[in-house]
């Protein structure tokens, strides 16, 4: 019979090196970035929110509320600091509310 090697990987670090050979960072950048905005943002934000989409750097969030978009349209540097630190890296730079 032969020996059985005892390589023992994190599956983090597995996780990591299939996703960078696969190159599925950019999608999964995407999904995060929806999942950020949820979370940030909160129920009553939510409510009014029809799209949220990533296209290189800038985030697309489409609303259903012309005030709401207003007051959000302040707070822009804000709203993107908040979301980088979620994410854990800066992919965003620029935020288009329409």
């Amino acid at each position: 019979m032969s020996k059985r090697k005892n390589d023992s990987f994190k599956i983090d670090d597995l996780m990591k090196s299939f996703v960078k050979e696969n190159k599925l960072e950019k999608g999964l950048d995407k999904v995060n970035v929806e999942s950020a905005w949820i979370e940030m943002m909160g129920k009553g934000v939510n409510t009014y929110t029809n799209s949220v989409k990533l296209h290189k750097d800038t985030l697309y969030v489409e609303l259903s509320s012309s005030v709401l978009r207003e007051e959000l349209s302040y707070g822009k540097d804000k709203i993107i600091k908040m979301l980088n630190e979620s994410l854990g890296k800066n992919l965003i730079t620029k935020l288009i509310l329409r």
